[in-house]
Order: structure tokens, then sequence, then C-alpha cells
């Protein structure tokens, strides 16, 4: 079956969105954007998650101010232990992507082993970034504790929470920008059974403790260090509140934004697949880029397909060989027992093919042969025959079975006449009897249930192959019976006229002969 728009949607955000580029992208092009996705995100999520901490920590919740020596820390480890931790973090993050997707570099399939690393990359950058974070949690704790105990509460706090929530966002982001790289590893092997991220219930819990209950959490801390803290105005808890009121919603939106789209994107892909192939066409594959069940459901959708584009090779293979109509009505489930159907028989024989095969070359008689061929196929399609047997360089062609036809001797007739014309103008060098005939017969399977063929048996179908051998010593090298003329559309009926009554071979009542006008 012809494919009208082969790999139709990998044509547009194959990935869910046009940051990540085209599917067919070259290696090197992958590794740019993909790390500039990365290094962007990373330097990001961490920028604004340390800016929220710090002005959390300094400016917001309630708690004793900083003495002199805490303030000092602050001015100089707080900034320094994020520049280099953002420094430390690209360049070890770097270096691990690098080594884990080397095969997309050097162009080749990846192996299972390096496929699992791919998958699970996204985890592995975001632990660099957990342990970054709870050392900064520890350094700043253990600073606290030293000059000013009274606030280290607040910090614990403050950078744990502030660290968990940005991990979380940040990873969401990588898995994001990955996905090209995945849909790579998954491309030539089938993903792994064991799933190599958080399962959807398990990731939808996750990042609803994260993007809600931590924030939330420390709200409710905050409330506790308001009341230990007497001194706290109305006006300060007012805007203590509405502060980490706005930092709860942000974070809790981004977080659900990020996970909502991390969902929709691989289910989106398979629903505009399914869109695709239910206009028909079936060349659809589908980029493997999660490894959860989401995972699961894009190659199952590719599988899917794969298996409708063979099963519509066969269909269209059998079609070749048996008819499409036989097909049809096959995968109808109509029966194809033995019927009585009423019929236009029509069969055409090319004449003096022995001697053609005897005094050419095999190949010239076999572009002959395919070429009277396509002429009888084309003719008889057309007219919504069915082209029942190739027989050496002969045809049979039935009108009226398995599909019914409001007139099939008139189109037999038809098809008669315009093989009669296109022969003698567009194959010359070969001449061929054609004899046309209606009548009952019976149609239906023939064979045993290990091998079987659809047919058609009875009297017309002797009739129009004694016809053909009469038909191939007239003019024209058209005949037809005159019980065929009388059964068709007067509108074809005018272009015959009756000829001689003759009784042909096998037959033991004369035909009624007719010729065209």
């Amino acid at each position: 079956m012809a494919q009208r728009r082969p790999e139709l949607v990998l044509q547009r955000k194959p990935f869910g969105s046009w940051l990540l580029g085209p599917a067919g992208q070259s290696p090197r092009q992958l590794r740019i954007r993909t790390q500039l996705l990365l290094t962007t995100f990373s330097l990001g999520t961490n920028i604004v998650g340390a800016s929220v901490v710090f002005v959390l920590m300094v400016f917001v919740l309630p708690g004793p101010p900083a003495n002199h020596e805490l303030q000092l820390v602050r001015a100089i480890a707080f900034p320094g232990y994020f520049l280099l931790a953002l420094l430390v973090g690209a360049i070890w993050s770097t270096r691990y992507a690098v080594r884990v997707t080397s095969w997309v570099l050097e162009e080749r399939p990846a192996t299972r082993q390096e496929q699992i690393a791919t998958l699970r990359l996204p985890l592995r950058l975001t632990m660099i970034e957990v342990f970054l974070w709870l050392l900064a949690t520890v350094l700043f704790s253990v600073l606290a504790l030293i000059f000013q105990p009274d606030n280290i509460l607040r910090i614990l706090v403050t950078t744990f929470d502030g660290g968990i929530v940005t991990c979380a966002a940040s990873y969401l982001l990588t898995e994001f920008a990955l996905r090209p790289v995945a849909a790579r590893a998954l491309a030539d092997q089938a993903p792994p059974k064991r799933l190599l991220a958080a399962g959807l219930s398990t990731r939808t819990v996750i990042f609803w403790a994260v993007g809600s209950g931590v924030p939330v959490a420390g709200l409710m801390l905050t409330a506790v260090l308001a009341l230990i803290e007497k001194d706290v105005s109305a006006t300060r808890l007012s805007v203590i509140i509405l502060a980490l009121g706005t930092v709860v919603l942000v974070f809790g939106w981004l977080l659900t934004v990020l996970t909502a789209r991390s969902v929709v994107a691989p289910v989106r892909s398979v629903r505009n697949a399914l869109t695709v192939i239910g206009d028909g066409e079936l060349n659809v594959t589908i980029p493997v880029f999660d490894g959860t069940e989401l995972g699961s459901l894009q190659a199952g959708f590719n599988r899917m397909a794969a298996g409708l584009r063979e099963r519509e090779r066969i269909r269209d293979l059998f079609g070749r060989y048996v008819g499409p109509e036989v097909v049809r009505e096959a995968l109808a489930g109509d029966s194809l027992g033995g019927e009585e159907r009423f019929v236009a028989v029509l069969f055409v024989d090319l004449v003096g093919s022995t001697e053609l095969a005897a005094v050419r070359p095999p190949a010239e008689v076999v572009q002959l042969l395919n070429k009277f061929f396509e002429i009888v196929v084309d003719e008889v399609d057309r007219q919504g025959g069915f082209v029942n047997k190739f027989a050496g360089d002969a045809v049979l062609a039935v009108f009226g079975a398995p599909a019914e036809l409001p007139d099939p001797a008139g189109s037999a007739l038809q098809t008669g006449r315009a093989l009669a014309r296109r022969l003698t103008e567009e194959l010359p060098e070969a001449t061929a009897g054609i004899g046309v005939t209606a009548g009952t017969v019976v149609a239906g399977t023939v064979g045993d249930l290990r091998r079987h063929e659809y047919t058609v048996i009875g009297d017309p179908v002797n009739e129009a192959a004694r016809l053909t051998e009469l038909a191939k010593s007239v003019p024209g090298r058209l005949l037809a019976s005159m019980a065929a003329v009388d059964e068709s559309a007067p509108a074809e009926a005018a272009y015959w006229k009756a000829g001689e009554e003759v009784t042909v071979r096998g037959r033991n009542r004369p035909t009624q002969l007719a010729i065209p006008c």
C-alpha cells in the first residue's frame, strides 16, 4: 500500500517542544543543544533557588538578628560557596553527561548498559545537585552553630527545604532536556522491562510532597518560630505569611506544570500519531523518550503501528494474488462457499504466444506479457471486475462476483471493447482474442482447508473461452454472446449487433454471436 506521508508525526515537535529540535538533527547539533539546555536549566534553577533561600533566611523568616560574626560569614561564605558549587556542579555534571552519552557522538547504537545509563542520567545529574545542596545545608548549619546557635534552626530548615524544591525542578527540566538523547538510546533497543525512573504514581506523590508538602511544612514551621519569638509584630507576621505564601504558590505551580508536561508530552505524541493513523497513514513512528510506563506506552504504539503496516502489507500482497474484492469479502467475514450468481465472464488470450517465446529473448517475452496483463487488469478494474486467473498468456475476468455490480454484462462488454482498442494501439506487436458472455455460475472457494482459492464454475466460463478461440480469427478479435448483450443496459447494447449462430466445442446448444457495430 502506498504511503502518502512517511514519518509525518516526526516532522513537528517530535519531543513535545521546539526547544529540543527535530528528530533527525546531527549528533553534534544534538550535543550542543542538549548541553546548552542542561547548563541553562541547572544555572537558572539553582540561582533562583539560592536567591529565594537567601532572601527568606535573611529578611523574611522570624528569628534573632544575626550578630556581626554571622553577618560576616554570610557575606563571605554564602556567595563563595554558591559560586564554587555552581562551578563544581557544572564541570562535574558536564563530564559525567559526556561520558555517559559518548555513543551519540560516535554515531552508533547504544548498548544495553549505555541505554540504561542514559535513561538514568537525569537522576544521576540531579543527585549531584542534591549532594551540593546537602553540603551547603551542613556547612551553613555548622557555621550558625559556631557563631550564633539561635539561628541554626532557621538556616537548617530554609536551606534544606529550598534545596529539595530546587533539585526537584532541576530533575524535571533535566529529563526534558535529555528527551532527544533518550529517544536515540531507545531507538534500536526495546525499553528495559524494569522502570529506570520513578513511575507515574510514585512521581505524582513525590512531586506533590516536594511542591506542596515541603513548602507548607516550612510555612507551618515559620508559625512555630513566630510563636517562639515573642516580639513578632502583626505587620511582620503578615509580611512573612505573604512572602512564604508567594514562594509556595510559585514553586508549587512550577513543579505542578513541569510534572504535568512530563506526563502530557508522551501521551500527546501517541494521541497525535493515533489521529494520523485514523486518517489512513500507517507509516508512523514516534520517538520513545520516557523511562516510565509512558515510555512503554510509546513503544507499544510503535509496535501496534508496525503490526498494522505488516497487516496492510500482507493484505495488499494477498490482494495481488487473489484480488482485492476477495480480500474484502474474506475480511468482512462473508461466506465464500459455493453460491449461484449471475455474472458476466470475459476471457482474453494472446495469439501466437508460443511462437513469440521461440523467436524472442525471454526478457522481451516477459516484458510483453507484463504489458499485456497491465492493460487487461487496468480495464477490468476500471469497470469493477475481478481478475480471477492468469493462465499463462490468458486472463479470466469475472463481473458480478464476489462483489455485485448493477450491470455485470454491460461492464464486461464495455471492458471487451476498451481492451480491443487499447491492445491494438498500445501493443501492436501482439494480438489477442477476447470473448464475453453472461450467465449463472457457482461462485466460491475450492480446494482444501490448507490451500484454497476463489473461483467461478459453470457453462459461461467454458463458453467465454470458446468464444475467445473464435475471436482470434475474426476482424477486431472480439466476440460476445447475444445473451450478454440482452442482459446489458441499452446504452451498452447499442454498440453491438447480432451475428451468426454457432455451436462451440463443449456445448450442446448453439450460441448466438454478437459483434461490435
